[in-house]
């Protein structure tokens, strides 16, 4: 019987940490265990947990992770389910190099040939959303997502609504009626503001309007629900199905969990079934790297209430690497009329380059996000 044998960390650029999980048999699987501003904290939260891995028989998944996260008398949280997250994808890539299939065959098969993705544009004027759009259209994408604002007061002024209006009209403009633009208020927003910015949205048809709220306030979410017609998203900061079910039953339309925060494959497909009871389409957040996106893929290619995958592929923030930069063969991850056709390789079904993510690792990051301050002094939602 294959036991593990060790598992291996390492930090790379621009903001993520890397996985890897060896067998006795020298079978290899690799997971990203990213949170992103807190991944070094996740590097020690993989270490002890790799204790109660080594010397054990990968194949066991779902014992592995019933262990890893109730193993401890204090459970949850975004620290532990990331780690737990990197650790469940490396072992899903094990399984499926170890039957020389991918993981979607060992979560059922697959009930879709491509995943449509979208990307992420910046600008916070409509003439530079537009161009940052059309770049997008370009590349091949037919659905991309933009943020509403930047800093948002707590009640925001006519300027500041109507600016987010404005945005998003630019944005109907150059995707015309056959494309689809989300909206991300990123948790910026107060429900108050919100609520009075998702009217003079509709006549624009967003995709979805993403964390209207943010997650404390999930309890809100519901009244959001009730104040549009704009489908509500939700759920990037959100870590198991107990934390997703009364967002469910308030009524988002989708469900955004992130494979790399939410429990890894495991979860996540819990929580794919759990929505699915409430007819709500998932699209995992996934602005992270290779092995992240291979493992969203994954579960897309076996869940029926799969909506669109979120990618980062040449986005701008991604400072110092790129993607596709740890990925040996960058073929299975193009873009083919603005999806990702099915992953055929073993277990994630990309290839990393091992010596690029070691020598990148020993580079390091310590990637922080930015502090927002209102123009009062007081702290202000990034």
């Amino acid at each position: 019987m294959s036991r593990i044998s060790r598992v291996e960390t390492f930090l790379v650029a621009p903001r993520w940490l890397f996985v890897r999980v060896e067998t006795d048999e020298g079978v290899v699987g690799w997971g990203e265990a990213t949170c992103e501003g807190r991944s070094e904290t996740v590097r020690t939260a993989v270490e002890q947990l790799s204790e109660l891995l080594v010397g054990r028989d990968p194949l066991r998944i779902e014992d592995h992770w019933q262990v890893m996260t109730k193993g401890s008398f204090y459970r949850g949280g975004p620290i532990l389910a990331s780690a737990v997250s990197g650790l469940d994808q490396a072992l899903w890539d094990i399984a499926g190099r170890t039957y020389a299939v991918p993981v979607h065959q060992l979560l059922g098969g697959p009930v879709r040939d491509r995943i449509r993705v979208y990307g992420w544009v910046g600008g916070d004027e409509p003439a530079e959303v537009a161009d940052h759009i059309a770049e997008q259209v370009e590349a091949g994408l037919t659905a991309v997502k933009m943020n509403a604002s930047g800093r948002m007061p707590h009640l925001g002024s006519v300027a500041d609504l109507d600016g987010v209006a404005r945005r998003v009209a630019a944005a109907r403009e150059v995707l015309g009626d056959h494309r689809d633009v989300a909206v991300d208020f990123h948790g910026r927003f107060t429900l108050a503001t919100a609520r009075r910015v998702a009217p003079l949205l509709e006549p624009y048809r967003p995709f979805f309007l993403e964390e209207p709220v943010v997650p404390e306030n999930s309890h809100l979410i519901g009244d959001m629900v009730r104040s549009t017609t704009i489908p509500i998203s939700a759920g990037e900061r959100l870590y198991s199905r107990q934390e997703f079910l009364p967002v469910l039953q308030a009524g988002i339309a989708v469900a955004q969990p992130d494979l790399s925060h939410a429990g890894g494959i495991t979860e996540v497909r819990k929580i794919a079934s759990l929505a699915e009871v409430f007819d709500v389409q998932l699209a995992p957040h996934c602005p992270l790297g290779p092995l992240a996106l291979a493992a969203c893929l994954q579960v897309g290619f076996a869940t029926p209430n799969y909506l669109i995958q979120e990618q980062s592929i040449g986005i701008h923030y991604n400072q110092g690497a790129e993607v596709l930069d740890y990925v040996v063969d960058t073929e299975p991850l193009k873009f083919v009329a603005g999806h990702i056709e099915r992953l055929t390789g073993p277990g994630l079904g990309i290839e990393i380059d091992e010596q690029a993510v070691r020598a990148a690792d020993k580079r390091g990051h310590a990637w922080r996000g930015p502090v927002w301050r209102h123009p009062d002094g007081s702290f202000a939602e990034w």
